[in-house]
């Protein structure tokens, strides 16, 4: 690395304003790390991180940042094998930001995917980390940075056997707003200078930072790096007057649509300098901090799904990036998905769905499961493995029995070789708090056992079906999650395997009702990807939730009278929205109107003989009426 000298004196140890930690590895050839400063924390002494011989990077200006100038020396740290990973502390830093930045040169032939280098919690625990990648196109390289292991990776192409300075914020939070730059030439005097980052995101931070590291997970990961600096503030910037506090946003709409969001922004340090405001998205109002000392600023019209990064200019350089929220809509019971959406899409992206953790998504595969007496519509979903949970919420239910039920294929069971199992569906208090679970316990590739569980724990405390199921089979699977309300750990699940459609509740498959702490209410209905060992390859299809057996399994199209005597219904086809039904007795008659594919559609009593059917659309329906106990199906036409 070229270092520049005018006071012999100045050493590694001379840190400028807001810096924190300050290496450019001036230390004899071959030297250890854990010989000058930095800590061991695994790995031992194996393959112990040390510096090349005469191996310094160099990068105009870089240098420079730190105010020294004079002549060319220095080595640099090796990340070239499978070993001891170390940490150089620091006084931990519990509120603000973290800037941290280095030169990196990756060899050609060694680029393994993983992390190499962030920031701890001054300990083993990692509070941010830097990745590299080999790109898909052959000879390049992808920079990551994630707070968790795994990495958000930028879409440019690197090259390797190239010197890059990266640069990283990280905001000292619990939820850890992160962002990176990689540049190549030039070293940007302000945040705002930068331009955007190769990524920004947020999630499972770290609130106190106190080290940084260096972590060799492979031989196959040959890395150089020098010119490590920590900051405060952008390569020590003079503080801003200015301060921003944590963001709120809110939704202006939950709808199946893509809604906008606003944000809102507190500030305090204001009228102490002409500040400019710009925004990557939507409109700015609010206050403005060029003349008012406290107050918020506003930004509006921003499109679900999309991030804003705020950055202020001017009296000083701030940048701000807010994660957008997804406005998705609480769907009503009775709830019914038939994954109508484009093959290949993530569910996750769908306004009906959330997703939750990280890691690959849960894909609409092509075509359906098929049942007799279900007709399936739209497409079905596959997932295995590890990866990203998708959560659907639904009207919170606190009593009765709460029902879901989906069609489940299991294409194989090779590699599910947990001896206990894993659960892949169920019911949710919160996205965490999760309960009706649905589990697979492999018998061999070819054939499993099904169990159910109150809550989510092991499976000593899992009830399984004593039958063993194939895969490549398509099951029509009923769970139902009984609140009781004498203690607080006696609700009752229950599992139904392939009920006959249109018939009453019959007698269940097997029940768990073991003492778990009962979940308060059910508000999501979630699919999980747990692991490789314990999620096995799966489809799902024709999901339905709802409070009533009819809700889950649906009528059939076959109609029956039930001696209604004397039962009639017209218009047949109605045109003007209102339906008319009289019997012998005219008794109080309730009416459910389904779909061709089983979905309730209208639910009401008959009122003066009449049902209101106005908002049906043109097509074929089938009614089902009760009156005094007796039940009739008849099929409708609406023009």
């Amino acid at each position: 690395m070229k270092k520049l000298y005018t006071l012999l004196l100045i050493t590694v140890s001379t840190l400028s304003f807001g810096q924190v930690l300050s290496d450019d590895f001036n230390y004899t050839d071959n030297a250890l790390l854990t010989d000058n400063g930095w800590t061991g924390f695994s790995g031992g002494t194996t393959e112990a991180v040390d510096v090349g011989a005469s191996n310094g990077l160099t990068y105009a200006g870089y240098s420079g940042v730190t105010g020294i100038t004079g002549a060319v020396e220095g080595n640099a740290a090796r990340l070239d094998q499978t070993g001891q990973d170390v940490q150089r502390t620091f006084t931990s830093i519990t509120s603000g930001t973290i800037y941290y930045s280095f030169l990196i040169n990756v060899d050609a032939a060694n680029a393994a995917t993983g992390y190499s280098v962030g920031l701890t919690t001054s300990g083993t625990t990692f509070g941010n980390r830097f990745f590299v990648k080999p790109s898909t196109n052959p000879g390049k390289i992808n920079f990551g940075i994630s707070n968790t292991s795994t990495a958000n990776y930028s879409a440019t192409d690197f090259d390797t056997n190239t010197t890059y300075l990266i640069i990283v914020r990280y905001d000292v939070t619990a939820t850890g707003n992160y962002s990176m730059w990689v540049k190549s030439s030039g070293v940007p005097a302000t945040e705002v200078a930068a331009g955007a980052p190769e990524v920004s995101n947020s999630g499972s931070g770290s609130a106190t930072i106190g080290g940084f590291f260096f972590r060799q997970h492979t031989a196959s990961q040959n890395l150089t790096i020098d010119g490590v600096r920590i900051y405060t503030t952008w390569f020590g910037e003079t503080p801003c007057d200015l301060t921003l506090g944590a963001e709120i946003t809110s939704c202006d709409a939950t709808t199946l649509g893509l809604d906008n969001y606003t944000i809102t922004i507190p500030f305090t340090g204001g009228n102490t300098a002409a500040y400019t405001l710009t925004a990557s998205t939507g409109t700015i109002s609010g206050d403005d901090p060029s003349t008012t000392a406290a107050g918020d600023i506003i930004i509006t019209g921003v499109a679900e799904g999309t991030n804003v990064t705020l950055i202020v200019s001017g009296g000083c350089s701030i940048s701000k990036t807010i994660t957008a929220p997804e406005c998705k809509p609480v769907n009503p019971l009775p709830y019914y998905e038939g994954f109508d959406y484009t093959v290949a899409n993530a569910l996750g992206a769908e306004q009906m769905w959330t997703n939750a953790n990280s890691g690959d998504d849960i894909l609409v595969a092509d075509g359906n499961l098929s049942y007799t007496g279900l007709t399936s519509n739209g497409n079905s979903i596959s997932f295995d493995g590890a990866g990203i949970d998708c959560f659907s919420p639904i009207t919170p239910t606190s009593a009765g029995t709460v029902y879901y039920s989906f069609l489940l294929n299991v294409p194989t069971m090779a590699g599910a070789t947990d001896a206990n199992g894993g659960y892949f569906a169920g019911f949710g208090e919160t996205s965490t708090n999760l309960g009706a679970t649905l589990w697979t316990k492999r018998i061999d590739d070819a054939s499993f056992n099904l169990g159910i569980e109150v809550r989510t724990a092991n499976a000593a405390n899992t009830t399984f079906d004593a039958t063993t199921y194939q895969t490549g089979q398509t099951y029509f699977v009923v769970v139902g999650y009984a609140f009781n309300a004498a203690t607080g750990s006696d609700d009752v699940v229950s599992l139904w395997v392939n009920p006959v459609v249109g018939n009453a509740e019959p007698a269940t498959t097997i029940t768990d009702t073991h003492a778990a702490t009962d979940l308060v209410n059910i508000s999501y209905f979630f699919l999980r990807q747990d692991s490789t060992t314990e999620t096995p390859s799966i489809l799902i299809d024709e999901l339905r939730i709802g409070t009533a057996w009819a809700d889950v399994v649906p009528v059939t199209a076959s109609l029956t009278d039930n001696n209604i005597n004397g039962l009639t219904m017209y218009p047949n086809p109605v045109t003007g929205g209102t339906l008319h039904l009289t019997s012998t007795a005219n008794a109080t008659m309730s009416v459910q109107i389904f779909d061709v594919v089983g979905k309730e559609v209208v639910k009401a009593d008959v009122v003066n003989n009449t049902v209101n059917v106005a908002k049906l659309t043109a097509g074929v329906y089938v009614v089902k009426i009760t009156e005094e106990g007796k039940t009739a199906t008849r099929k409708l036409v609406v023009q």
